[in-house]
């Protein structure tokens, strides 16, 4: 069993959703050192992918070749953004330690999503102007840079401890049950997308991702198993 990345994004209410990336830590040990850089985007993209495509308030497991995302997504107050915690492991990772992490990291984050812009209130004034001016700071998904330090450091905490779910399940005794019937499952990403959309046209369309990752997806595609664990 393994994780291979954890992340927390702010998510808008608005229809279509766009998430920004606010913070995430990746483990990408198990794969060949030259597949790291395009496995790491393919995580990335993956990660924002579910977020904007699953609904708020609704636990969500999707599966995509060897690997599933699980997903835990709140909604925004009075319009503004929301929060979404997402897990990439693989097929094996039990459902339970999983969003029993995203809801704890949904839990100790639940302020940030009052400062971002778009917030009601937010201390960031929600004009994408009011940080237009700050690079870093948007890059960060409106976060400033310090913050978003310390919060990957938290994420790269909880990324080791969980990668052994038994031990992570002694933290979890005293935390509520997890009801696991109300988690959804997808067993491919497509089921996620809106009608129509196709995982090869989004990846295509991305900017997210390299040409030399494009090549890679498609390569990994025509071989049934996108980017071999080590």
């Amino acid at each position: 069993m393994k994780v291979f990345s954890l992340s927390l994004l702010s998510v808008t209410s608005a229809s279509p959703a766009q998430a920004a990336l606010l913070g995430t830590a990746q483990d990408l040990s198990s794969f060949s050192f030259y597949q790291r850089g395009s496995v790491g985007e393919f995580m990335g993209f993956f990660t924002k992918t579910v977020a904007e495509r699953t609904p708020a308030n609704q636990p969500s497991s999707v599966e995509e070749n060897n690997y599933k995302a699980h997903v835990f997504r709140t909604a925004g107050r009075n319009g503004g953004p929301g929060l979404a915690a997402v897990m990439i492991t693989d097929l094996e990772y039990p459902y339970r330690p999983a969003f029993s992490l995203l809801t704890k990291i949904l839990d100790e984050h639940a302020a940030l999503a009052n400062n971002l812009p778009g917030a009601a209130g937010g201390s960031l004034g929600g004009a994408a102007s009011a940080f237009s001016v700050n690079p870093s700071q948007a890059a960060a998904g409106g976060l400033p840079p310090a913050q978003k330090g310390k919060l990957e450091a938290t994420l790269t905490q909880y990324l080791t401890k969980y990668q052994d779910p038994k031990q992570a399940d002694t933290i979890m005794k005293v935390q509520k049950e997890l009801d696991e019937t109300k988690i959804v499952l997808h067993k491919t990403i497509e089921s996620v997308l809106e009608r129509g959309e196709k995982l090869d046209n989004l990846v295509e369309r991305s900017n997210a991702l390299s040409a030399q990752s494009k090549m890679f997806y498609k390569t990994a595609k025509k071989q049934n198993s996108c980017c071999v664990v080590m």
